[in-house]
């Protein structure tokens, strides 16, 4: 027998899944208006909805974030923003016709550091499982093109997860290249649950459409393994995550902007 707690997530993650296919399908009409800026615009099916994001967790197209408020509205009686104000600039809008070539060394280990206005983030990343993901990140992240973006939804219900990567900070954008989904079967996904910790790429909600956005997963949440594994944060990490979450999002509703001031100052993919 179904519990009723059960039976919320279920309705939440559906909640999630329709949304994300909305938003999809109105970002391929808008790629159709505005060909001739389609370069700019494939950011958008690169990555969104990823999450449950699909909407969570949708990238660059990315399902998964498609939050438009901006993180920095107003809401009477929120939490206090937790953040420091961002580094001054502003974030890259470059895209790229094709996956970068494979430059990374596929038997070494590799970290990102998330250097944030909420505080450092550090990831240690899967290369060997996923190496065309973290490939990507190293390239993208020696580009500067996760510098001074904004980290758009947050989500509080159902799912527990921050999304991020996004140039354009509304959940539509991408590099303009899509990569192949990696490591679905990566043992710590149990239960279709991604565990507390986890770093996992968002997409469209179709096979190899991830992107630049990606996830972060501060409680366990509940969703199917079709998201690319990538990466562990680490102890450190996690409390600035849960800070993050602790000040909300801006709707109320469990899927929107962070109330706090999420912008990646600096990434940096290193070597270790």
């Amino acid at each position: 027998m179904v519990s009723q707690e059960q039976r919320r997530r279920q309705l939440a993650r559906e909640k999630f899944l329709r949304q994300q296919q909305r938003r999809t399908s109105a970002r391929r009409k808008a790629r159709m208006r505005n060909a001739v800026i389609a370069s700019v615009l494939g950011v958008v099916v690169v990555g969104s909805v990823a999450l449950y994001t699909t909407g969570a967790l949708k990238g660059d197209d990315k399902t998964n974030a498609n939050a438009e408020v901006s993180p920095s509205a107003s809401a009477p009686g929120k939490a206090p923003d937790p953040c420091e104000k961002p580094a001054p600039g502003k974030a890259a809008s470059q895209t790229w016709k094709k996956e970068p070539a494979m430059t990374i060394d596929k038997s070494a280990q590799y970290t990102m550091k998330l250097a944030t206005t909420c505080g450092d983030i550090d990831i240690d990343l899967k290369t060997a499982a996923a190496p065309h993901t973290v490939n990507s990140f190293s390239f993208l992240a020696s580009k500067g093109y996760f510098d001074h973006t904004k980290c758009h939804r947050l989500t509080t219900n159902g799912i527990y997860v921050l999304q991020c990567g996004d140039p354009t900070g509304k959940g539509t954008g991408g590099p303009g290249y899509t990569i192949p989904d990696e490591n679905l079967k990566d043992k710590s996904l149990k239960g279709n649950t991604y565990p507390k910790g986890t770093v996992a790429m968002a997409n469209t909600g179709q096979k190899n459409s991830g992107g630049s956005q990606f996830f972060l997963v501060y409680e366990d949440s509940k969703l199917p393994p079709s998201y690319t594994p990538f990466g562990t944060v680490s102890a450190s990490g996690m409390k600035v995550l849960q800070k993050i979450a602790k000040a909300g999002e801006s709707t109320g509703a469990g899927d929107g902007a962070p109330n706090a001031t999420v912008v990646i100052n600096k990434a940096t993919v290193t070597k270790s």
